[in-house]
């Protein structure tokens, strides 16, 4: 596999956001429309007088080649949870799937704790408006910390495939004392769950289902999967669990595994395709990929540098 860079084709910064937000597009996502595509994102308003960031949903209409921008959203897509919920302080990212005449979306919400920083949970909203809003199925989440996976749940991925509901999300294996005298950092691995109706999952808690490249301290996250061919391929980002926020060699990129079941992957480093450019908004780390086929060519919208601060670019995979 090949990809060819196309650029970076949003840059949040320039276009006025709903919520106030004024940065970062994170985890750009797709919903594909007869004429345009929507990339869903995350973004963010100033930090508050305390420091801390919320995240919010918003959206970007393309053309069908990426050629033009369309539209940005101005309204709110999904409101922040209620006071307490699992996504009183943020909701990043949202997949959106099409399902029975509705669109499903399944989210990430942050809550903040002591201790540590952040506590993930994946929910559930749907949209009978084309995607322009969603209301959640419940004020909980539909899967979230559990005996066998105690700490974070989240990023989930969900398609349909053959008459059942396929997600693959991260879990959340340690919490490691910064010894420099920051926050606690977190690592996490790509888990697999299944559904008959997209509501309730049957996951087998806490198996690692992609192999580390880095050792046991590699956090692995978003991943996204797609059929060519005979196989199917994931895409995720992973990198170091500390020490990888301001040094770009321990920061993320993008990793590939392959499977012909969904059930058995197999990591294959050296395919990915992709990697840092010498210089520019992804020369430090690549992150929060999203594959996804349009108009007979298959496209990877991904981050760079500062976890999407500044947005988000294309690659196309190049035809053998």
């Amino acid at each position: 596999m090949k990809w060819k860079k196309l650029g970076k084709i949003f840059d949040p910064t320039e276009h006025p956001l709903p919520n106030g937000c004024v940065e970062y597009a994170q985890s750009p996502q797709t919903l594909i429309f007869d004429t345009f595509v929507r990339v869903y994102f995350a973004c963010r308003p100033p930090r508050t007088s305390g420091g801390q960031y919320t995240s919010h949903i918003a959206y970007a209409d393309f053309s069908k080649d990426f050629k033009n921008l369309l539209r940005v959203s101005r309204h709110t897509v999904l409101p922040l949870g209620s006071l307490g919920t699992f996504d009183e302080h943020g909701i990043f990212p949202l997949n959106p799937l099409r399902f029975g005449g509705r669109v499903m979306g399944y989210t990430c919400g942050w809550s903040r704790r002591v201790s540590v920083p952040v506590e993930t949970s994946i929910g559930l909203v749907t949209s009978t408006d084309n995607g322009e809003t969603f209301q959640r199925y419940g004020t909980g989440p539909i899967m979230s910390s559990s005996l066998n996976e105690p700490y974070l749940v989240g990023d989930a991925f969900v398609k349909y495939i053959e008459g059942q509901f396929h997600m693959w999300y991260m879990f959340g294996t340690d919490w490691i004392d910064d010894d420099r005298g920051g926050e606690p950092e977190r690592t996490y691995k790509i888990g697999h769950a299944t559904s008959d109706d997209g509501i309730a999952w049957r996951r087998q808690e806490g198996e690692q289902i992609i192999g580390d490249k880095l050792g046991v301290q590699e956090s692995q996250a978003l991943p996204t999967v797609i059929g060519i061919k005979n196989r199917y391929h994931m895409f995720f980002c992973y990198r170091e669990s500390v020490d990888f926020r301001t040094n770009a060699n321990r920061a993320y990129r993008i990793g590939h595994a392959w499977s012909k079941d969904l059930n058995t992957w197999h990591r294959d480093d050296s395919r990915p395709g992709i990697d840092v450019s010498d210089i520019g908004w992804d020369s430090e780390m690549l992150c929060y990929p999203h594959v996804f086929e349009c108009g007979g060519q298959v496209y990877l919208l991904y981050n760079g540098n500062h976890f999407g601060r500044y947005g988000f670019g294309l690659a196309v995979l190049e035809k053998d």
